[in-house]
């Protein structure tokens, strides 16, 4: 077999002028701490882009969900329902106030919380719900919201692969108490590391700005509102340095044209892979008529955890690298000391085994992508 360049799974975003920015934030603005002026620039486009109340760029979308977990003023004891198959840190910013988790099942045709589970989970301790958007496509939110009101509960969503995604036209990120985005190297669009917190009620506002500047107030000082200021209340070091805003700003200016170009990438895998999916050999995702994807990622389902094992080894061999997903949380060490899994665990396990994630990012080549196709036709013996 004639070797070739290594197919890669992810490229961080670069679009060429982030580097200008970066610049000028060093050299001419002479600020790189937090809340410099790409810093405002990334608040305003993302409150004006989604018609979200009031946004704040975080460290990472882990501080955002902390932030989030801090605002709901969830105490120890309290229990909050979200899915098994997520990133550690949607359960790990909860843990640190003291929440026990409850896991319950996924709907196997979006990999999103099961919405139909969730108010039979509720119990006298429950306080919140928290909705992960995966691969951009939207939970049912509508669901989700009228069991939260009916029980005075906190809607978090963690959408930290949903950004320029919306259910029912709306963002996702402005639909719950608070959105948490991530703007990691592998997300859509980066600032390296970092990610923002969208949140809805203005009466909110105040102090997650306390929250995120170390506990003091800050942000009210610097707008002339007090003549000094203090520490008023627990909160961490959650600002990120303009820096990193001043990259992820080169990006935002251009988010349409990131979009489309990964929305072509993922409608080509779609189109070129449905012929497997047409003779039953593997599953393509599913995308609700309620929901506009971002194209975060594209994945497969395979037969089962064997045959996904066998496939992976057969890209890798032909120099494509490929990624499962989540190991479901309620079956790691934390999951068993921190949660339960409330139910049966039907889909959660059984569907996390068969999923197999393919190259995909801002640029990849037509070439590269039909290439990966070739491959996965081969390992199924089907011409394409």
């Amino acid at each position: 077999m004639e070797w070739h360049q290594m197919i890669s799974f992810n490229i961080p975003p670069y679009l060429g002028t982030e580097f200008k920015y970066v610049k000028d934030a060093i050299e001419v603005k002479r600020k790189i701490s937090g809340d410099g002026s790409y810093t405002k620039l990334c608040h305003c486009w993302l409150e004006n882009n989604f018609s979200a109340q009031k946004a704040l760029l975080t460290t990472s979308g882990t501080s955002a969900l902390e932030m989030a977990a801090i605002l709901s003023e969830i105490r120890p004891g309290d229990e909050v329902i979200l899915p098994s198959y997520t990133f550690s840190t949607t359960a790990t910013a909860f843990v640190l106030v003291g929440a026990k988790l409850v896991f319950v099942d996924i709907r196997p045709d979006t990999m999103n919380i099961d919405e139909t589970i969730i108010e039979k989970a509720i119990t006298r301790s429950t306080k919140a719900i928290v909705a992960v958007h995966y691969a951009g496509v939207s939970c049912e939110m509508d669901t989700i919201l009228d069991i939260a009101n009916r029980h005075n509960l906190i809607v978090v969503e963690d959408a930290a692969q949903g950004v320029m995604a919306s259910y029912k036209e709306k963002a996702l990120g402005t639909i719950g108490d608070f959105g948490c985005y991530s703007f990691h190297e592998t997300k859509n669009y980066s600032m390296g590391e970092g990610g923002a917190i969208l949140i809805k009620d203005p009466k909110n506002n105040d102090r997650a700005e306390i929250i995120r500047e170390k506990g003091t107030n800050r942000q009210r000082f610097l707008r002339g509102q007090v003549d000094k200021y203090t520490w008023e209340e627990y909160g961490s070091s959650y600002l990120p340095s303009d820096i990193n805003a001043a990259y992820l700003w080169g990006q935002l200016e251009r988010a349409e044209e990131i979009n489309s170009n990964r929305l072509q990438a993922w409608n080509t895998y779609y189109e070129k892979l449905s012929r497997l999916r047409e003779k039953k050999l593997i599953e393509l995702p599913i995308v609700p008529e309620y929901c506009k994807h971002n194209a975060h990622m594209f994945y497969i389902k395979c037969k089962n955890l064997a045959e996904r094992s066998r496939l992976i080894t057969y890209l890798k061999d032909r120099q494509i690298s490929s990624a499962f997903h989540y190991i479901p949380l309620h079956s790691s060490p934390a999951g068993k000391r921190y949660g339960r899994f409330f139910g049966d665990d039907i889909y959660t396990t059984s569907e996390s085994n068969r999923l197999l994630r393919l190259p995909m990012y801002f640029g990849i080549k037509e070439a590269d992508i039909l290439e990966v196709v070739s491959a996965i036709y081969s390992f199924y013996n089907i011409s394409n």
